[in-house]
């Protein structure tokens, strides 16, 4: 059975797809941006700002399900310019200190123009 993540803590879809699904104790959270829950707008100008402002709402979504960063087994990192990486491995350290498995890879460009997005795989529920 499929689980829907939905928090109003986090930014909506702005597609069709939702906030993330759960299906056996797994939370696969869709690649969040660092668009404000609020306003729907970017957050920062920086890939530092941007970066927390990814962080915050991967938090919000990994509250949502009663879990936190060292839940989290899998992550994939996308960023608009590799020459961003050693900032962006600052930012994202202070957070994933359990270190869990990702790739991070530059591409051509982001929705909305953004610097960074960042996707995860969390375990939650009796997956823990």
């Amino acid at each position: 059975m499929l689980n829907v993540v939905e928090t109003k803590n986090a930014p909506a879809a702005i597609g069709p797809y939702s906030q993330g699904i759960i299906v056996n104790g797994i939370a696969f959270f869709s690649g969040q941006i660092p668009l404000s829950p609020e306003t729907g707008e970017v957050v920062g100008t920086t890939i530092e700002a941007q970066t927390e402002q990814v962080m915050a709402n991967i938090k919000a979504l990994l509250e949502s399900q009663n879990s936190g960063f060292g839940d989290v087994v899998k992550t994939t990192c996308f960023l608009a310019d590799i020459a961003d990486f050693g900032a962006f491995n600052e930012i994202y350290g202070k957070y994933f200190t359990g270190k869990p498995a990702r790739s991070c890879v530059a591409v051509r460009s982001l929705p909305k123009g953004v610097l960074c997005e960042v996707e995860c795989i969390v375990a939650v529920g009796g997956a823990k």
